[in-house]
């Protein structure tokens, strides 16, 4: 339109660390980390994470290079969220519960020129390195050390820290950074980007989901709008924030100058004294997290302050989960998404109207996928083939696609899958669904047979693989089984060789020595055939009833033959 003009004035790269530069401004005295003993304020975070990304700089790190992080939820890993980008850099947060030769190939994939290790994972971070300095594929990163900031650094810091030349400590890194002329590296593009986060994929081809800038910003905002933040809101880190970078709360929180309430480990003692403590407002955290809370012993509960409003998502919760959180104080809304969504990407939004209804019809609407968030423009459920969207008549199937700014970029160093994910221009999931007359969605199964357990994603096709590595094995399908406590655990269905007998102790001690304990089956049944298809291919879609009709298993029991 005439007269239009785009410059700096009116047009500038959209990024999540102005977040941390307006709370330092509006909230500077007020408390931005509590981690134990350890309190930080808003101008004092400002001021770390500047001189970490200074150290950065000094380092050698410049505009593109990956930082990784392998830490859990502690003052350390907030800051790097936006030290890290602050250096122009993209972070790679690792899953903590990754054994050494993953980390080995995910550090080898996003070619990480630094590494921040927690003390209590440096035996795993030492063997990935170890890995790789044998195959020797890719030059080694850099060690940064993180050392416990509430007790004293751990002993086995210094052990290493000796035993490393190339190693540094954090707070001695920190020292190190400048801010009387360090200018914050802001990104050319609001498209570059921000971080980089690793799918579930097997050890031969992981998949890095690229998080730009713009879409962290914008997805950080739908993460407030759709936790209904206030101003200074105080939350309780139970999602790991290696998790879709805390499903974008670690910027979000920042956006409305909260209070971070880190935590080591998640418990239930944990969670009620820190809400009791530091009234909390707000949380996350799959159904696992939920079910913890409900059956935590009488001694560890405490009475709620006030409300205390809850995000969850993975497998949609129980009915009784609900009912009970509810009981307690707590407040429940389901959202759902995935990896190369920021995380969630929809809401199920509750409708005054639906409060007249019994629980648990309340419950079964409450489980929902629901509708896209204010950030997504949309989600629908379509015709995989044809892409037309199914009928809202709550029973036809088809695949659910998004489209939006907080869609990933892309997939690093994988063209092809990137191309297959945006096939006809949306994103394609994987995931089938149906969509109701009002518009809300539902998942009723997953095409890629992925088992969401404890929030962690588990590939069935991985654990297939070590499953057939086995002597005595001569076919194996996994499938979710429901679970009490985790929401879904593999269930494995095993055929064995003629001749040839073991034990259900064997198998699972052969498939944790390969992978990490969390994918190890926790139901076997070994059966004389297994289902097929004319082709030849196994009927997931029967085992899956099987394991269904089998009930849910209790955290209580343990591994049976059936």
């Amino acid at each position: 339109m005439e007269g239009t003009i785009r410059c700096e004035a009116n047009y500038v790269p959209l990024t999540p660390i102005t977040f941390l530069e307006r709370s330092a401004t509006v909230y500077r005295d007020r408390a931005s980390i509590i981690y134990g003993d350890v309190h930080y304020t808003w101008g004092e975070t400002l001021l770390r994470c500047k001189r970490l990304a200074s150290a950065l700089s000094h380092l050698g790190v410049s505009r593109g290079d990956v930082v990784a992080a392998l830490a859990p939820n502690i003052p350390a890993m907030y800051e790097l969220h936006f030290g890290v980008p602050m250096a122009g850099a993209v972070l790679c947060t690792l899953n903590t519960r990754h054994d050494s030769a993953m980390i080995s190939v995910l550090l080898n994939h996003s070619e990480a020129k630094i590494i921040f290790v927690d003390y209590q994972f440096l035996q795993v971070a030492h063997g990935a390195i170890d890995i790789m300095s044998k195959k020797r594929t890719t030059k080694l990163p850099l060690v940064v050390l993180i050392p416990e900031c509430d007790n004293g650094s751990s002993p086995t810091t210094s052990c290493y820290l000796s035993a490393s030349s190339s190693s540094f400590e954090y707070e001695s890194l920190l020292s190190t950074g400048q801010l009387e002329n360090f200018e914050v590296i802001r990104p050319k593009d609001e498209w570059d980007p921000i971080s980089l986060n690793y799918t579930s994929g097997t050890t031969s081809n992981p998949k890095g989901v690229i998080y730009s800038h713009r879409g962290a910003f914008l997805n950080s905002i739908a993460a407030v709008l759709l936790n209904e933040m206030n101003s200074m809101p105080v939350y309780l880190w139970c999602v790991p924030m290696f998790h879709c970078n805390g499903w974008c709360l670690t910027w979000g929180v920042a956006a409305q100058g909260g209070t971070n309430i880190c935590q080591r480990n998640v418990t239930a003692k944990g969670i009620f004294d820190s809400i009791h403590r530091h009234k909390v407002t707000h949380m996350g955290g799959a159904p696992t997290v939920l079910n913890m809370i409900i059956n935590a012993p009488a001694s560890d509960m405490r009475p709620l302050p006030g409300k205390v409003s809850v995000m969850t998502g993975g497998a949609p919760p129980p009915p009784q989960i609900l009912f009970k959180m509810e009981e307690l104080g707590f407040s429940v809304s389901h959202s759902y998404g995935l990896t190369e969504t920021y995380g969630p990407g929809t809401i199920c939004t509750w409708k005054p109207e639906w409060d007249s209804l019994p629980r648990d019809s309340q419950a079964r609407i409450k489980s929902r996928q629901g509708v896209q968030h204010l950030g997504m423009e949309v989600v629908d459920v379509k015709d995989p083939n044809t892409l037309k969207s199914v009928p809202p008549d709550a029973k036809t199937i088809g695949e659910v696609m998004f489209r939006g700014n907080t869609v990933m970029n892309g997939y690093l160093k994988d063209v092809k899958e990137t191309q297959a994910a945006f096939n006809g221009g949306w994103f394609r999931t994987g995931d089938l669904g149906v969509k109701h007359p009002d518009g809300y969605i539902e998942l009723k199964d997953r095409s890629k047979d992925i088992i969401i357990s404890g929030g962690e994603n588990i590939s069935s096709i991985e654990v297939e693989s070590v499953l057939y590595s086995h002597p005595s094995v001569h076919e194996a399908a996994i499938v979710a089984r429901p679970d009490d406590h985790w929401g879904e655990t593999p269930c494995a269905f095993i055929k064995l060789k003629d001749g040839c007998d073991v034990t259900i102790e064997e198998i699972v001690g052969f498939v944790r020595g390969r992978l990490p304990h969390y994918m190890a089956p926790r139901t076997i049944v070994f059966e004389d055939d297994l289902p097929k298809t004319s082709t030849g291919k196994v009927q997931k879609f029967v085992l899956r009833e099987k394991a269904k009709a089998m009930g849910s298993l209790s955290k209580k029991k343990s591994i049976s033959k059936l």
